[in-house]
């Protein structure tokens, strides 16, 4: 291969990347928040979460990506398999849910950002509830509210959110974006991998 054509393959790959990382649909259309709305109907609610709350999240869509900051206090004792009726530690079952959801996370462009144990009490707080002892913090990329409501009505996430209530004694998240980060994303990360591989391959090939 010459080194224009590795130069070539490493450019395709790096917008095949992007074609499966970026949301190239835009924005939510009406009738798309609408046919989600119906799936969720009863379910949502029935989980103690306001469908209000999510509708108007949804009717503001902007097509950018966004974090969902996610706090868990786990189930660190004995409770019910939800699918064998066994008792089994909660944290398995939030371990299991985890086995279960990232890979279709993953398959509509999301991942974990960070994720992480609490190591200490509330340092700094003002009129909040108490800390309820939580256990982890996590922060997940999703490519576009149109995946995270995909991902929401999938029976195979379905079937594994069980888990997760079994495994979860209380839990917060909410949306946000990102102002400032130090850290490099996918999009900088990718790019400077398959360049270094490039480099390597083209200078390979002037060598031999």
């Amino acid at each position: 291969m010459t080194g224009a054509m590795i130069w070539i393959t490493a450019g395709i790959a790096y917008a095949i990347f992007r074609l499966w990382y970026d949301n190239i649909r835009g924005a939510l259309k009406p009738a798309e928040i609408e046919a989600f709305m119906a799936q969720i109907e009863g379910r949502y609610e029935s989980s103690g979460n306001d469908p209000v709350t999510l509708r108007a999240f949804l009717e503001a869509d902007d097509g950018r990506e966004f974090v969902m900051l996610n706090l868990v206090k786990a189930e660190m004792g004995q409770v019910a398999d939800p699918d064998t009726g066994h008792m089994i530690k909660g944290f398995a079952l939030l371990k299991r849910y985890a086995q279960q959801f990232m890979p279709l996370l993953f398959g509509r462009g999301g991942h974990p950002g960070i994720v992480g144990r609490k190591i200490g009490g509330y340092i700094d707080a003002w009129n909040t509830v108490p800390d309820p002892d939580w256990t982890l913090f996590g922060m997940v990329r999703y490519r576009s509210r149109r995946d995270m409501m995909k991902l929401a009505v999938d029976p195979r996430f379905l079937a594994g959110h069980r888990s997760k209530i079994a495994g979860t004694a209380a839990t917060f998240s909410f949306p946000t974006q990102r102002v400032i980060s130090f850290y490099l994303g996918p999009r900088v990360s990718v790019a400077l991998i398959l360049a270094l591989a490039a480099a390597l391959a083209h200078l390979a090939t002037l060598l031999l």
